[in-house]
């Protein structure tokens, strides 16, 4: 099943056919796979993920997501597909497809309930993410969104070195603590020569609901020194809201265009990233 002919990294890799472990599906036409990476757990990686697919389909793209987060799956959840489950015909596996036509692979679509925890080890959960990739009937699409677990274990290097990615967006939020860990990240993808198109900083600010004053909830020396020793672009900053705090509780739909108005700029940087 191995083809550079679908792999995102054809005509661009440096690799013989022949020396690449990368193994594509035949059926598969992806033309760019983005991932979105953090340091640390619960910066809010997975509903930037959410919203990056829903501001890509908005445009007019045939998107895919995968949840790569195996042992703390949250996109069914944030994309309201809670209950869902994907089908399979001997080894394919056919994603869950939002009403927008969104293409959505998770564990808790092939589990019988989400609420149980994941007991397996790293290799075998290396294993999950290589199959989403080899395994999923993805089909033609313009963008594969991949939401990588939290930190630089086995399941982001099996990452890192299965899927050919055009490049990472970092998540990360205004603490000092938390710049340093998602900078060990940054490191990784460094050293595995992934391109890393930028930070997304979340829980930046919060605007006074009186006078709509933007309020920045630490001084931001931390993200600047974060910025300048890394060589990182700003991809934007993303206020402490309840349509987005509350993704998952609300849905995208309730507040699309407030949520549009902010990520819109933000989507297009990445675009220009992986296009130019």
């Amino acid at each position: 099943m191995s083809s550079c002919n679908s792999c995102p990294s054809n005509g661009t890799c440096s690799k013989e056919s022949s020396s690449c472990g990368i193994i594509n599906n035949p059926a598969n036409k992806i033309k760019k796979v983005i991932g979105v990476m953090s340091g640390k757990g619960g910066v809010g990686k997975s509903t930037v993920s959410t919203l990056l697919v829903k501001q890509l389909v908005a445009q007019g793209y045939k998107v895919g997501i995968m949840d790569a987060d195996i042992t703390g799956p949250s996109i069914p959840r944030l994309l309201g597909l809670t209950g869902k489950r994907a089908e399979g015909k001997g080894n394919d596996i056919y994603p869950v497809i939002t009403k927008d036509g969104i293409k959505v692979i998770s564990l808790n679509f092939l589990v019988e309930n989400e609420n149980d925890p994941v007991l397996w080890r790293g290799p075998i959960i290396g294993r999950a993410v290589k199959e989403f990739w080899e395994n999923v009937i993805w089909g033609e699409l313009d963008y594969l969104v991949i939401d990588m677990p939290p930190g630089t274990g086995d399941v982001a290097l099996t990452v890192m070195q299965s899927i050919p990615l055009n490049g990472i967006v970092m998540v990360s939020v205004p603490q000092d603590m938390i710049s340093m860990i998602v900078t060990k990240a940054v490191k990784m993808a460094n050293q595995m020569k992934i391109d890393i198109l930028g930070v997304i900083e979340n829980m930046s600010y919060i605007v006074c609901p009186g006078c709509e004053t933007k309020i920045n909830l630490f001084n931001g020396e931390s993200t600047d020194k974060f910025l300048e020793e890394n060589n990182l672009l700003l991809l934007g900053e993303l206020p402490m809201i309840s349509s987005i705090c509350n993704l998952s509780v609300h849905g995208y739909e309730k507040n699309k265009e407030e949520i549009s108005n902010i990520f819109n700029p933000i989507t297009k940087k990445i675009i220009d990233s992986v296009t130019n």
